[in-house]
């Protein structure tokens, strides 16, 4: 398809249509297309240093690294306080189970912590796209018929690069509190190695993106090539793993790089919208804008397993509406793969070898449940998104939000007694334990659903002062609504691990703490922002 224009002396020219947009990628249109960057970059920088005076990036500058370095400070500390426990072992004799009837190697459970840690990669590499277009760039430059590789591949690289750097600041501590014996150019390479596998994570998430694979082949790939890197880094001290990762992800970017300007338009604008969200909710610190984000690529949508239930006739406004929700829960898809993988989590904790601190297993746990309760309330979490629809339902307030915390509250039970029954298993607690777990769950459920109806935190709130400095008190409260009541109904679970066996005052403890979370998220008005 070819559009027409007319050249200064009158003549009829022909213009390339959309087509036509990668064009052969010679030297001059690479060059242009260059140009167009540079410019646009610098136009962008002009701009930005125009409207922020020096005394502004000197004020920010400084509350940056003011900010960084007492990060920095609690972080180390907390690593050197949890590597001289784990080398001491003084509470290994103190688990929450009795006995170990399967002892699982210490470097096992490494390599599968880093194993998962490397599919996390992968997987938000997948959803963000790694190779991405900003809004105004996808007005400005996909509409041009020129080379895209260019504008894209800086980007990419540089995402690449800041990748790589975060991978290894993280994995050093990891290496430190996992492997006391080593030496620290042992960690230095062990951090390294880590490094190049999360590139290599990304290029074959950019692999998907290109099409150079099928979609069911690179997930399979991926999850073969990251178990092998993931062995990597607990090979004894050698730069040789280091140096087979670095090789490994350097040829994955040069077969990767020359083809980062055949990305389709979509996917471009599609990974752009997606990492813009994501970006712009973890900076106002709204968990569940992240969520919506890092979700809104899901095109799995499972009718089948609702149609039966959904076909049934119904009887009265609330019974269609709980029909609703629960046809909505199904065909969500809920991620149930996670939700496995944490109960795996907690049972090998467990059986590691040596024990871990009693705290940190309790610690696991209290991770797990959060985690998986929060993945539960999706259907809340976009229910909450137009909170006008459900005012205009037939039915009381308090019963639109019990049919939409039924779901998660079901899903919940059912997990926490799952895990408990684990628990039985290995010896931590007696068969009571099972119930109280569920009654647990209930609790956890219902605090999905009052994260999910949470407002954003509202940063123009002043602070409180208090002894210990300023405290954005309004702020940190609508943080923590949701997560407080779900840590809060796993406090008598939490108990009775803790003494081994399950007395009837937890039992009726947790029982009044579930009613109490369930009456509370029902109740309480949604907050506005």
């Amino acid at each position: 398809m070819k559009s027409a224009s007319w050249s200064p002396s009158g003549e009829r020219r022909s213009l390339p249509g959309p087509e036509l947009l990668t064009v052969d990628g010679s030297t001059a249109d690479r060059n242009l297309a260059a140009e167009i960057v540079r410019f646009t970059r610098s136009t962008t920088r002009r701009y930005k240093r125009s409207r922020i005076s020096l005394s502004e990036r000197f004020v920010d500058a400084y509350s940056w690294g003011l900010g960084i370095a007492v990060s920095l400070t609690i972080a180390a500390s907390f690593v050197l306080a949890l590597r001289n426990e784990i080398a001491d072992r003084s509470s290994a004799g103190s688990s929450i189970i009795g006995e170990q009837w399967l002892v699982l190697p210490e470097s096992v459970l490494w390599t599968t912590v880093t194993y998962a840690f490397l599919l996390i990669v992968a997987n938000l590499a997948r959803k963000l796209g790694p190779v991405t277009v900003g809004g105004p760039e996808s007005t400005w430059w996909l509409s041009l018929p020129i080379d895209r590789r260019p504008m894209v591949l800086p980007p990419f690289l540089r995402k690449v690069v800041l990748t790589s750097a975060g991978l290894a600041i993280v994995f050093l501590p990891f290496s430190m509190v996992t492997a006391v014996d080593r030496t620290p150019i042992g960690h230095l390479l062990a951090s390294v190695t880590f490094a190049a596998a999360g590139v290599i994570a990304v290029a074959l998430a950019a692999f998907q993106q290109l099409g150079m694979v099928r979609p069911r082949l690179g997930r399979a790939m991926t999850m073969v090539v990251l178990l092998a890197c993931a062995v990597l880094p607990a090979l004894p001290e050698s730069p040789w793993p280091a140096a087979l990762a670095g090789a490994t992800a350097v040829v994955l970017l040069v077969l990767a790089g020359p083809r980062t300007g055949e990305v389709r338009s979509e996917e471009l604008i599609r990974g752009g919208a997606v990492a813009g969200h994501a970006g712009a909710s973890l900076f106002m610190m709204d968990s569940n804008e992240v969520l919506r984000a890092l979700g809104a690529g899901r095109k799995t949508v499972d009718g089948g397993r609702a149609a039966g239930f959904f076909a049934r006739p119904a009887g009265g406004p609330l019974r269609a509406l709980i029909r609703a929700d629960v046809v909505a829960f199904l065909r969500l898809n809920p991620p149930l793969l996670p939700s496995w993988l944490w109960l795996v989590a907690c049972v090998a904790m467990l059986l590691v070898e040596g024990g871990l601190p009693e705290f940190a297993q309790l610690g696991i746990i209290v991770i797990a449940g959060c985690a998986t309760a929060s993945g539960m309330g999706g259907v809340a979490r976009k229910a909450a998104l137009v909170p006008e629809l459900d005012a205009l339902l037939p039915l009381h307030p308090a019963l639109v939000r019990s049919s939409r915390a039924l779901m998660p509250c079901l899903a919940m039970a059912v997990w926490m007694a799952a895990l408990s029954g684990l628990l039985v298993l290995l010896g931590a607690s007696d068969p009571a334990l099972i119930a109280v777990g569920a009654l647990a769950g209930i609790g956890m459920g219902a605090g999905s659903l009052r994260s999910a109806t949470k407002a954003a935190p509202d940063w123009s709130a002043p602070p409180v002062d208090t002894p210990f400095g300023p405290v954005p008190r309004a702020q940190l409260g609508s943080l923590m609504r949701g997560l407080d009541v779900t840590i809060l109904a796993m406090v008598p679970l939490l108990v009775g691990l803790y003494l081994g066996y399950t007395p009837w005052a937890v039992g009726m403890v947790q029982a009044l703490f579930s009613a109490g979370i369930v009456m509370l998220s029902v109740l309480s008005k949604p907050r506005k922002a």
